[in-house]
């Protein structure tokens, strides 16, 4: 219990820490709003062409008759707006990360530099191209073990009782899980951590991960409330990853503003 509140605890000081520093939390801000425009725009063309696309599909049904041919694909096309923005949820924030790396890898130095004993943070010493095709393989590798869990749980929700109950449960547990990682992976693959060297990292503090993920998975259910919590959730995922690795780090409600920041290495 005392990882659950510690792992909270790191979700807190980042958002501190993004507060604290304004220059940094905009900075921050811009990949989450690109990203969100994107997301927004693709909906809003989904939505308009939705009824075309679900007549396109399913050709089969244009001689029924009214009302079963308006019943059948009103509900085929509410069906498709509503995985559409389930899978709009689920890849947010891996799309953002992707989206902004060069900005979060920035992020993530800035708060090991201001944390750290000696005033440095970690470099890959990897070309950004390099890190771009790192982190976009890891994210397809760590949304196929998502996928999985999600069919997984999907058909356990039938159990009855069970899959009203528990099954909610480990569902946002997984997420939360996962989510911890896709942000731990800024500063771990920094520091030349592979994915499966962090998934083992993860599971060992599996109490600390989840008091980190789990309460963000709940407020990443929006994602307009993602844009303005990202930078946060870096900057404590930074924290945390120090932790995990056993690193020396100052207090980080103690540390000032970004005018006391060391400089950023070239």
């Amino acid at each position: 219990m005392r990882d659950l509140r510690v792992g909270f605890g790191y979700l807190m000081k980042g958002q501190r820490w993004a507060g604290r520093h304004g220059k940094s939390y905009g900075f921050g801000l811009l990949p989450g709003l690109v990203t969100f425009v994107l997301y927004v725009g693709a909906l809003i063309g989904l939505a308009y062409g939705a009824d075309d696309l679900t007549a396109w599909a399913t050709p089969f049904a244009d001689d029924w008759g009214s009302p079963w041919l308006g019943i059948f694909r009103g509900a085929l096309t509410a069906l498709l707006f509503a995985l559409a923005l389930f899978l709009a949820v689920i890849t947010f924030t891996a799309v953002t990360l992707l989206v902004g790396q060069p900005f979060y890898e920035e992020l993530s130095e800035r708060v090991d530099r201001s944390v750290s004993p000696d005033g440095t943070a970690p470099e890959s010493g990897l070309p950004l191209i390099r890190e771009l095709w790192i982190s976009a393989r890891d994210s397809l590798r760590v949304l196929g073990r998502v996928v999985l869990y999600g069919v997984l749980l999907f058909a356990c929700g039938f159990i009855p009782v069970v899959g009203q109950t528990v099954v909610p449960v480990i569902g946002f547990c997984v997420s939360g899980f996962f989510l911890a990682e896709e942000l731990t992976a800024v500063a771990l693959q920094r520091r030349g951590v592979e994915l499966k060297q962090r998934l083992t990292l993860l599971r060992g503090r599996r109490m600390l991960t989840l008091g980190f993920g789990v309460p963000l998975t709940f407020a990443f259910l929006v994602p307009l409330v993602a844009v303005f919590l990202m930078p946060g959730a870096v900057a404590g995922a930074t924290l945390m990853a120090r932790d995990l690795l056993e690193e020396p780090s100052a207090d980080a409600d103690d540390t000032a503003g970004d005018a006391a920041l060391p400089p950023a290495t070239a």
